[in-house]
This record gives C-alpha cells, sequence and structure tokens, in this order.
C-alpha cells in the first residue's frame, strides 16, 4: 500500500487522504460516511453498481493503517437514511465499526442523518454524543447546528463535516466537482455587538465516494457555521494527493 502524505491543515491537525489526523493525541476524526446510500438511490428508482461500501472500506482501512490512531471519531452521518435502520445500513454500519474498533476506541458524534442509530452503537458497546472535546481546544461536532454548551465556549478550534464541500473547476465547458478541506474563522455577534472571541474553523469533505459534494464556489450551503462570506477561508482539494488552492477569493475572481 502507498504511503499517504500527510498535509498540515492547522498546528497538530493534518489531513491524510479524507480524514484528520491529531497527532499528539492521536486521533483521527472521519466524517459522513452515508452508508446505505447506495441502497436507497436503488429503492428510488437510480440504477447505480454498489460499489460504495466497499471503496469506504477500503480507503478507511489505508487511512488507519496510516495513522494507527488510539481513538476514532465519526463525525455524523454514518448512515443515510433519516428514519429507521435499512436493512443494508444495519449490516454495513455494524461491518464497519468492526473494521475501525481493530485500530482503536470508537466515538460516534450524532449527525442529522442519525436520528436512530444507538440500536447500532449499542450493539458494539459504543455511546453517541453531540460532540467530542480533544485537549480542551479542539471541538468536534457534525456542524448541523451552532452548539452553545461550556466546552465549545471555551474551545479554540471547531471541526464539523455535514457540509461536504467541494470545489467546481472548469474546463472549458465541463465544470468537474473536487473534494476539499476549508479553513477559516466562525464569531458567533450576539446582542448588542457584543462577539465571542473568534475560532478557528475546519470544515471536513465526505467519505462517501458518491457523494460529490457541494460546491462552496456556487451552491448554497447547508452548515450554520458557513451562512457567511467565505471568501477568506483556505481550501484543499483532495484528489490523487493534497493540493492547497489558497483562498476561495482567488477562485471566485476566475
Amino acid at each position: 500500500m502507498p504511503k499517504i502524505k500527510h498535509t498540515e491543515i492547522s498546528k497538530g491537525i493534518d489531513i491524510v487522504d479524507l480524514g484528520l489526523f491529531v497527532k499528539k493525541e492521536k486521533v483521527l476524526i472521519l466524517s459522513d460516511m452515508h452508508i446505505g446510500q447506495e441502497a436507497a438511490m436503488n429503492s428510488d428508482g437510480i440504477l447505480i453498481p454498489r460499489f460504495q461500501f466497499k471503496d469506504l472500506k477500503k480507503k478507511t482501512r489505508n487511512i488507519l493503517e496510516e495513522t494507527k490512531p488510539k481513538t476514532i471519531i465519526l463525525n455524523g452521518d454514518i448512515k443515510h437514511g433519516f428514519g429507521g435502520i435499512s436493512r443494508e445500513e444495519w449490516k454495513h454500519a455494524l461491518e464497519y465499526i468492526d473494521i475501525i474498533q481493530e485500530y482503536g476506541n470508537v466515538i460516534i458524534i450524532k449527525g442529522n442523518h442519525d436520528k436512530i442509530i444507538e440500536p447500532i452503537s449499542k450493539r458494539k458497546g459504543i455511546d453517541t454524543v453531540d460532540h467530542y472535546l480533544i485537549n480542551k481546544d479542539i471541538y468536534v461536532c457534525h456542524g448541523d447546528f451552532i452548539p452553545d454548551d461550556c466546552e465549545y465556549k471555551t474551545s479554540k478550534i471547531v471541526i464539523i463535516g455535514h457540509e461536504h464541500p467541494a470545489i467546481g473547476l472548469r474546463n472549458n465547458n465541463r465544470v468537474e466537482k473536487y473534494k476539499c478541506f476549508l479553513k477559516g474563522t466562525y464569531e458567533k455577534r450576539r446582542l448588542f455587538k457584543e462577539k465571542n472571541k473568534a475560532k478557528t474553523l475546519l470544515v471536513m469533505p465526505s467519505m462517501n465516494q458518491l457523494t460529490e459534494g457541494t460546491d462552496v464556489l456556487s451552491e448554497k450551503l447547508l452548515s450554520p457555521f458557513l451562512k457567511q462570506s467565505l471568501a477568506n477561508f483556505e481550501t484543499w482539494i483532495v484528489e490523487d494527493k493534497v493540493y492547497y488552492f489558497g483562498k476561495l477569493k482567488g477562485l471566485l475572481k476566475e
């Protein structure tokens, strides 16, 4: 297996393929697996080959082998369906967790697609949480709402998924989307113009290969963390390797 190159996105935090690795604490963060999406699309009449889960397992194992983490955080949307657990979600989510548990302790953060995830997590002896704090400073949450707990307020770095960020690059009349990481700041303004201290915001792409993602240059964004100008956000595109593309305002001008 070829070695995966680490690319630093913030001090002590590396991009490793589609994951983030907090080096000192040896914590690996993966986001938005959307297990069961293929079956859901097939049932809706969209006939696609069922390759995604096989690819997800391979990519995940490669990242795990490269990082050798002590803790693995699944940052929301482990399953795809909003309602109950489908047969495919049940089978494949359990298999996926089995693979990850070979490498370290697993933390599941509930995403907006994970309203019913506890039967799966309890089967594997895993508690589900709304967020996870690493070394007091790094706050990991799915990103579908703005937290208001004490750990969030005192954190310095926030890591989210949910958005599935991507960049659309034009080649003549064709636009190709590429999964990407974003780095910027988030600062919640309060009444009477009081402000919280700005936090570094890291946004992760989806692990799901079927999900191209939201083109942050042209499409409407979902996460409340990103309801702001992204012009000064830096971006790293993930393809055969990680490419630094600078600030989004440079791409917007092109």
